[in-house]
């Protein structure tokens, strides 16, 4: 018993005194820690996405989000979830701005009701997609 402590004390001593790179660690650890919170945001941000069906101010939080961690996640597969999240706002809004503009002429109405449905493809498809550990792209841009 006492032995297996000194063993134990000794390997934990080394871990210490040997650098990262020394111990054949390539930062694996990290970039999984990164990629899980990355996940977690972008499944929070389709969340937001989601509840703006029914509050609209929710996409707005939910793109501010993406446009702060969107530099953190270039080089990942969840970058380019942050881009179709960013561009389902941006184009979501202008739909939606044209349909209004346009609805004294009823075909603004069948804008808005196109828009609708189109964004919850974008979030149905990118929250499934996410769920699935694949990017949106055939090749993450």
């Amino acid at each position: 018993m006492v032995v297996e402590r000194d063993a134990q004390k000794a390997e934990i001593a080394e871990i210490i005194e040997t650098p990262a790179g020394d111990r054949g660690e390539s930062g694996g650890d990290v970039s999984r820690d990164r990629d899980a919170a990355l996940k977690s945001l972008a499944g929070l941000v389709y969340l937001l996405q989601a509840l703006s069906f029914v509050v609209g101010v929710t996409a707005i939080l939910g793109v501010i989000l993406n446009y702060a961690r969107l530099r953190e996640s270039r080089g990942t597969w969840l970058e380019s979830h942050f881009i179709w999240q960013i561009r389902t706002f941006w184009y979501q809004l202008a739909w939606v701005l044209i349909g209004v503009l346009t609805s004294l002429f009823l075909v603004g109405l069948i804008i808005l009701a196109v828009a609708y449905c189109w964004a919850i493809y974008r979030v149905a498809k990118g929250w499934l997609n996410l769920a699935d550990d694949r990017p949106m792209y055939a090749e993450a841009p």
